[in-house]
């Protein structure tokens, strides 16, 4: 499979491609308790990205997502696919659903284009505790980017009107030097904490040349979320996605570190499988995760 392609048709599908351009949007889009690190240093729960099984789920959402649960996961997060979030399923089913699974969504990524307030409230319906915004595309100017800033300002507005939270997940452009700035530092800055965290994707960190670990201290109590993805070398970097503990990002430094600054959400993610598959990736990764040991 081309996985850039892949990635691409998503983005289309999400409204955030059209004619081939990124567009920048106009107008906007009960987890287990407990800490996420146990005092033994073990993760509590861990989650994973619907989107690493993005050609299982369109086939057999409930199928795959019992599999998950018995691979270890607790928690989900979602994404807007080809059968919306909650894959042809009423809020209320869907959450049923998962309950009998002993899963809970925590967070979903979404087009905060279209319909966002309807989004909001059904996801505080299901009970999760984040809308994300997957993707906003490099901006054009200074200005441009203060527009994103703003929006993202209302839609935590929306997401907290309806009790629950609003982040953005990160790739690699945001840690580009641009016009005198790094545009991540920006969006850290003129967004209010009260009204935006963010999720770190630990793999487009590094790939944008950026330390997580700098970012995470200096903006401490603003990632709330992570995608722990691991990236293979000597391959493209955009497209070096690799089984978890198989690549070169060193998680035995970052997430102990993550953990000390307001780290909530440990989510798996994977977008490229060599010699494998997307539910032998999952079920390895769950592994991984379980028997990670913090320092």
């Amino acid at each position: 499979m081309n996985q850039r392609n892949d990635r691409r048709a998503f983005l289309q599908h999400m409204g955030l491609l059209a004619g081939g351009v990124l567009l920048a949007p106009q107008i906007a889009c009960s987890p287990k308790s407990g800490a996420a690190v146990s005092s033994n240093g073990m993760l509590n729960n861990y989650g994973i990205q619907l989107y690493t099984l993005r050609t299982d789920m369109p086939k057999d959402p409930k199928g795959v997502i019992s599999k998950l649960s018995g691979f270890g996961y607790s928690q989900l997060e979602g994404y807007e696919g080809p059968q919306g979030l909650w894959w042809d399923m009423t809020p209320g089913d869907f959450k049923k659903f998962l309950g009998d699974q002993n899963l809970n969504m925590v967070s979903s990524h979404c087009n905060i284009r279209e319909n966002f307030e309807e989004k909001a409230a059904q996801a505080a319906e299901v009970g999760l505790e984040y809308l994300l915004c997957p993707h906003i595309g490099a901006q054009k100017s200074k200005e441009d980017w203060g527009k994103v800033t703003d929006l993202f300002n209302e839609c935590g507005k929306i997401c907290k009107k309806n009790g629950i939270k609003f982040g953005y997940h990160n790739h690699e452009y945001s840690f580009k030097a641009f016009s005198g700035m790094i545009p991540q530092d920006f969006m850290m800055e003129n967004t209010d904490p009260e009204l935006v965290d963010f999720e770190m994707d630990i793999y487009w960190v590094v790939t944008g040349g950026a330390d997580p670990v700098d970012f995470l201290t200096r903006y401490s109590n603003r990632f709330k979320l992570c995608h722990v993805k691991d990236r293979m070398a000597g391959t493209d970097a955009r497209d070096a996605s690799c089984d978890l503990g198989m690549g070169i990002i060193d998680f035995q430094k970052i997430l102990p570190v993550a953990r000390d600054n307001g780290m909530k959400y440990y989510i798996l993610e994977q977008e490229r499988y060599d010699n494998t598959t997307p539910l032998k990736a999952a079920e390895a990764g769950a592994m991984y995760l379980k028997n990670f040991k913090f320092s």
